[in-house]
């Protein structure tokens, strides 16, 4: 079946090269660099093209025998990625289904709502092969992937027939590179194993470069003001060269993907260049959001404003009125079938929206429901609810809270029916629904209410919030080393992504991720213990979501023990501790389908406690 898929891929990918022959490549618009980009990607494909079959007679060459040809086979992999990632900006925006041939995670992934399968192929899936326990006995299997690279690259250019990319479209994928390049790249997100983020870094931004100099070009020649719309200061073309330059400079100097210092790169050159970029493409006129959940009129990544919360679900707009109104039931026990629990029952404010036990205590005071309460600061920020993500949004969730027989075991119309008959409830629903007057008491709007106010904890003003936004004093030496080691060596920021450091996927962030990690029922690493929750996959019963579970963010990770889904580690030490010694299937549990690599990630201790001390920077001042 896989190799009818790269048989059909090539052929198509041939036809359209001779229909590109025959009829002509055509853009169908006039621009400033539309062009200038096609030259790029032209450019980039035939160095891709050339790499990726040098990558295939390596593979081919794999002797057991000779372990030099794993080294070759390693470093030929390693060339290739780095030519593609010159490309890549524009695979993954123009062409974002022929791209996932070539980079999809080594996993079998499922794509929602259609439940089809995506089966791992590309880099990655070599990568885990060549870097495994036997990588000679995988030769016929990389083999197959190597050949689907080096024979879908040779006709790349084929997909540029009837090419109608706009200048606001090639800006909007530059933008995003750079995002990449930010959240993913210097995490080592896409290889692990291989540790050549920086230089693929280099290259992403090589190739930003590359496609900026026709704008950067026209800048100069319309004087590069402020444009009616755009409130950031117009951005003069020199001074967007010479940062792109000196963020070049930067990843050229300090290749090493461990010692990477990426708290300096990323307020030193990144960020500063992200601005810049920004305000750049805004004083052109030519912004444009086809592709992401972002607001491009943020400073940077890290900015409060850069993902807004009405992208998962909730109002465009914050209400004011509406979160008021919320902030009053999350407290109301009318709310739970014996008028004696409420929200703030199991999500206590003067424990970070936590309750601080392994698994909250039932409706009826004696037991406890299956999974750990998580803190709510942040919950907004998802496009599922819940540790298994069986609901979209936290309406949704609300409603199926109150009427849980284990939570608060309320009936839906005698809850509303008790509402309304409270007229301090009744004055406050119709200022915050005006437009619901015949009817303002209802679950759609109590839930709304409820939702809105949930979508406000956010607070973002921990020491880290505050470092990253210019105090150099807000956090001290030892934290900016867990920062750096949790965005790179220890691969924390690969699966808790920044800027929330939660499972939102950039550079879109229009996914949740799910992992499936191997937690054990108990904490004792010698004798760990099977945990029978199966997690998503008593939402949906397919193989690849056995025991998977949502990615949460570790801000306020410090105030909100104990954790995991089931309780089971009382301190973040022993979370770290976890991970370095490879999850479930480190502690040689049987893990079959676990995400999280199993391989030691060889941590000191000094290490493990410099990314504890970093979480901790990651704590909010709340309003008690």
């Amino acid at each position: 079946m896989f190799q009818n898929k790269v048989k059909i891929f090539i052929v198509t990918s041939l036809w359209l090269t001779i229909l590109c022959i025959v009829l002509g490549l055509k853009t169908g618009n006039s621009s400033i660099g539309v062009a200038n980009a096609i030259d790029g990607f032209k450019t980039g494909t035939a160095a891709f093209n050339s790499s990726g079959r040098e990558l295939k007679t390596a593979v081919s060459l794999l002797s057991a025998r000779d372990s030099s040809t794993l080294i070759n086979a390693r470093l030929a992999l390693k060339r290739s990625r780095t030519d593609y990632k010159r490309i890549e900006f524009f695979m993954d925006y123009f062409f974002e289904s022929s791209s996932l041939i070539y980079n999809r995670p080594a996993k079998t992934e499922v794509d929602e709502p259609y439940m089809e399968y995506q089966e791992p192929s590309g880099f990655q899936v070599m990568e885990a092969m060549l870097f495994g326990e036997d990588p000679f006995a995988q030769q016929a299997a990389l083999l197959e992937q190597a050949d689907l690279i080096s024979s879908s690259a040779a006709d790349l250019n084929a997909l540029l027939y009837g090419f109608e990319g706009t200048d606001q479209e090639v800006l909007e994928s530059v933008r995003l590179a750079l995002i990449k390049v930010i959240t993913l790249s210097i995490t080592g997100y896409d290889a692990p194993e291989l540790k050549s983020g920086i230089e693929e870094s280099w290259q992403s931004v090589a190739a930003i470069r590359q496609v900026l100099q026709p704008y950067l070009k026209s800048g100069i020649a319309a004087g590069q003001q402020s444009s009616p719309t755009n409130s950031r200061p117009g951005i003069q073309p020199e001074t967007l060269s010479k940062t792109i330059a000196e963020t070049l400079a930067y990843l050229k100097a300090h290749p090493d993907f461990d010692s990477f210092n990426r708290m300096e790169f990323l307020t030193g050159y990144a960020l500063p260049l992200q601005e810049q970029l920004g305000g750049f493409i805004a004083a052109l006129n030519l912004d444009v959001n086809h592709k992401s959940a972002l607001n491009y009129q943020a400073k940077n990544i890290f900015s409060p404003d850069a993902i807004p919360p009405g992208a998962f679900g909730g109002a465009a707009a914050k209400n004011d009125l509406k979160a008021a109104l919320g902030k009053r039931l999350f407290r109301e026990t009318a709310l739970s079938g014996n008028l004696q629990r409420s929200c703030a029952s199991c999500h206590r404010e003067q424990q970070y929206f936590s309750d601080g036990l392994k698994t909250s205590l039932a409706f009826d005071g004696k037991n406890f429901v299956q999974r750990n309460a998580p803190t709510l600061l942040y919950a907004g920020f998802q496009y599922a609810q819940f540790w298994d993500g069986r609901v979209k949004n936290l309406q949704e969730q609300i409603r199926t809270v109150i009427a849980n027989p284990l939570e608060m075991n309320g009936n839906h119309a005698v809850v509303i029916t008790g509402l309304q008959q409270d007229s301090a409830y009744r004055k406050e629903f119709l200022k915050a629904f005006p437009d619901s007057a015949g009817n303002p008491v209802s679950m759609t709007n109590l839930s709304d209410a409820l939702a809105a106010f949930i979508r406000g904890l956010a607070p973002r003003n921990s020491a880290f919030d505050q470092y990253i936004a210019g105090n150099k004093t807000a956090i001290d030496a030892e934290q900016v080393k867990g920062f750096n080691l949790f965005m790179g060596k220890a691969q924390c920021g690969s699966c808790h992504f920044a800027p929330l450091f939660n499972g939102l996927i950039p550079p879109l962030y229009k996914r949740t991720e799910y992992e499936i990690l191997g937690t054990p029922a108990n904490d004792d690493f010698d004798r760990p213990q099977h945990d029978q929750d199966q997690g998503r996959f008593g939402f949906f019963p397919i193989e690849y979501y056995k025991a998977a579970f949502k990615t949460p963010t570790v801000r306020n990770a410090a105030m909100t023990a104990p954790y995991m889904h089931n309780g089971v580690f009382k301190d973040l030490e022993k979370v770290v501790e976890f991970y370095n010694q490879g999850g479930g299937a480190g502690l040689h549990m049987e893990q079959p389908q676990q995400t999280l690599s199993a391989k030691p990630l060889h941590l000191s201790d000094d290490e493990m406690h410099q990314i504890v001390v970093f979480m901790r920077s990651l704590t909010d001042k709340i309003d008690q």
